[in-house]
C-alpha cells in the first residue's frame, strides 16, 4: 500500500469518528477529568462544538424514538432534537463547553477592608442525577484583598459555574474556587438557596422545599462576627433567609 493510500485510509477513518469520541480521547490522553460539572472547553477545538451539537441532535432523536414519539409526523416535536441539542451545549450546560467569561481585575487602590455583599443573584442549574432544573438565589460576601472585580462579573461567573449538571454542595465549592482565583479576597462567603425539581417535580413531590447551603473562607471563617454580619445582611435582602 502506498503512503498516499495509507494517509487517505487514515483520513477516512478519522472522518467517521464521532466528535465526542475525538474529544473524549483527547481528555483521556491528557489525564483530564470530565465529570458532569467539569469545564472541558480547553479540549474542544474550533469547529468541534458545532459538529458535537449535530451529534447530540442525532442522539436526542433516537431518545425520542425510543420514547415512542412520532418525530416525523408530530409537528410539535419535529425540531425538538435540534432545539434540545442547542439548549444543552449553548445554554443550560454552557459552563461545560464554553470558556469562562472575561473578568478584568483592578487594584484595591483605596485599601477597602469592609465587607460587601451581592445578591440575590439568580442561579440555574440541573441535578446531575436526573437532569432536571435547580433554580434559586445566590448571595456572595467579599472582604477585599489587593484587587477587586466589577460586581456584574460575580453574576456572570456564577451563571457560568451553575450552567452545568451539579449537586448544589459541589456547585458552591466550585464557585468559591473561581472567585478566590479571580480576586484573591481576604474573606469570602457564599450562600445558595434553591429549589430542586428532582424533589418537587418527581419523587417525593415536595414543591415548597428549598435547599440552603453556604461556604465561608478566609476571614469569614476565622472571625465569627464577620460571618454573622454576612448572614444578617443576607436576611435583609429580597428572597433572603427570612423568607419562606
Amino acid at each position: 500500500m502506498t503512503s498516499n493510500s495509507t494517509e487517505q485510509g487514515v483520513k477516512e477513518k478519522i472522518s467517521f469518528q464521532l466528535t465526542s469520541e475525538i474529544i473524549r480521547h483527547r481528555l483521556k490522553s491528557e489525564g483530564e477529568r470530565f465529570h458532569a460539572n467539569d469545564n472541558i472547553s480547553d479540549y474542544i477545538f474550533p469547529g468541534e462544538l458545532e459538529t458535537l451539537q449535530e451529534e447530540v441532535e442525532m442522539r436526542v432523536k433516537e431518545l425520542l424514538k425510543s420514547l415512542l414519539i412520532d418525530i416525523d409526523n408530530d409537528h410539535n416535536s419535529q425540531d425538538t432534537a435540534k432545539r434540545v441539542a442547542r439548549m444543552y451545549l449553548n445554554e443550560v450546560f454552557k459552563g461545560r463547553y464554553h470558556k469562562q467569561p472575561n473578568v478584568t481585575d483592578f487594584p484595591n487602590a483605596r485599601n477597602l477592608d469592609e465587607i460587601y455583599t451581592l445578591g440575590p443573584i439568580s442561579v440555574r442549574s440541573a441535578c446531575s442525577h436526573h437532569l432536571v432544573p435547580i433554580i434559586g438565589d445566590c448571595w456572595i460576601g467579599i472582604k477585599p484583598g489587593d484587587k477587586v472585580i466589577g460586581i456584574s462579573k460575580f453574576a456572570r461567573v456564577a451563571d457560568w459555574v451553575f450552567s452545568r449538571p451539579h449537586i448544589q454542595e459541589e456547585a458552591v465549592m466550585i464557585l468559591a474556587d473561581e472567585i478566590e482565583r479571580l480576586c484573591e479576597p481576604k474573606g469570602l462567603a457564599i450562600l445558595v438557596k434553591a429549589k430542586h425539581f428532582c424533589m418537587c417535580w418527581r419523587g417525593v413531590k415536595e414543591p415548597n422545599t428549598s435547599m440552603i447551603n453556604s461556604i465561608v473562607r478566609g476571614d469569614f471563617r476565622h472571625d465569627p462576627s464577620l460571618k454573622q454580619e454576612f448572614f444578617e445582611l443576607v436576611k435583609q435582602q429580597p428572597n433572603g433567609l427570612a423568607c419562606n
